[in-house]
């Protein structure tokens, strides 16, 4: 009996304080920090080269919880060779339902080098076959954007070397 006492109390002391946590803050804006990339040297995406993927992730924490728009994009990474051109992704879908109290997770964005997805860059033009230099180096600058239109901050992947045979 005293057994089943103590074991109430402690389960008791242990609901009351899971019910005064509080829920997380997040501010309304999305806030992004990156994680990290899978590899730093990667095959520029031509036709006599395999096909590999360089994958990019990244954390997100949004207050109102109203990031992904439909038929949409609202993941924006910019090449450092070219930073006024954008490669828009997108975000599946998160409902609205739940998210109230805001939302966060990871985020992964799987860029393929094929169909000159990643490309060197020589004498201003992309995927040479024949290349000068046998290596092209950028970076990735990335942005998300919520439902309301919020941009968030921006995050720079490490430099990427890309093999240009």
């Amino acid at each position: 009996m005293k057994t089943l006492s103590i074991s109430l109390l402690t389960l008791l002391s242990a609901m009351l304080i899971i019910a005064c946590v509080n829920p997380p803050d997040y501010p309304d804006t999305p806030v992004i920090k990156y994680l990290g990339i899978n590899k730093m040297q990667i095959n520029q995406g031509i036709s006599s080269l395999p096909n590999d993927t360089l994958s990019i992730r990244f954390s997100f924490t949004d207050g109102d919880g109203d990031l992904s728009i439909n038929d949409t994009t609202d993941v924006f990474l910019y090449d450092s060779r070219f930073p006024s051109l954008v490669n828009p992704y997108k975000i599946p879908t998160i409902p609205l339902d739940g998210t109230g109290n805001g939302i966060r997770g990871e985020i992964t964005v799987n860029i393929r080098n094929n169909n000159q997805g990643i490309c060197c860059i020589e004498n201003g033009f992309p995927c040479p076959n024949n290349a000068q230099n046998p290596i092209d180096t950028f970076s990735y600058e990335i942005q998300i954007r919520d439902r309301a239109g919020n941009m968030s901050n921006r995050i720079r992947t490490e430099t990427i070397d890309i093999i240009c045979r």
